[in-house]
């Protein structure tokens, strides 16, 4: 929910420190009400999606996620597909293609879930969720830079999974609530 009242802060300048092939890093400087500067690291970001592929309709709903490598944690999580958009796509289009290319099935329908912003206070990524149905296997287009293993699972394993904190992945975690909290699965 939106808030009316003026921000603590207010940016006077912005510069780009390092262009990135996904996102840029930059250095913000900020006034305070008191007068005085600060500066704030931040990375801009084009936004992402995450899709909830569905495999039949609950309460038998089986689910596609990926086992993906996360090099920054040194080893793989079980997460929903996922990925960053690439101007000039719409996130319906890289939902589309990011289910077909982690997944290997070629969604019918995307429907919109829900909109979040994944770390607000370093980045101004926003990202799409996305509900994929009526899967066809296809031959996915495999890249050759990512490191992921498609694994179907029934719903009710994912959603315990979640609960019981055995996900580690905000966005999967997030999305699987919402769309149990929703009747999806």
């Amino acid at each position: 929910m939106p808030d009316p009242r003026p921000p603590a802060l207010t940016e006077r300048s912005r510069r780009t420190v390092r262009r990135g092939a996904k996102f840029d890093f930059e250095v913000v400087t900020l006034a305070a009400r008191s007068g005085h500067t600060l500066e704030r690291e931040c990375v801009r970001h084009p936004g992402a999606v995450v899709i909830l592929p569905l495999l039949g309709d609950p309460p038998e709903a089986r689910l596609v996620l990926v086992r993906n490598h996360r090099f920054t944690l040194g080893r793989r999580l079980l997460e929903l597909p996922a990925g960053t958009i690439e101007p000039p796509e719409s996130p319906e289009e890289t939902a589309r293609r990011e289910t077909l290319e982690e997944t290997g099935y070629l969604p019918a329908t995307i429907t919109p879930l829900t909109r979040f912003h994944t770390s607000p206070g370093m980045s101004d990524e926003t990202m799409w969720a996305f509900v994929a149905r009526g899967l066809t296997q296809a031959v996915a287009d495999a890249q050759d830079d990512e490191d992921l293993e498609p694994v179907i699972l029934p719903a009710s394993e994912a959603l315990r999974a979640a609960r019981a904190g055995e996900l580690e992945d905000a966005k999967t975690i997030l999305t699987l609530l919402l769309a149990s909290d929703l009747g999806l699965i």
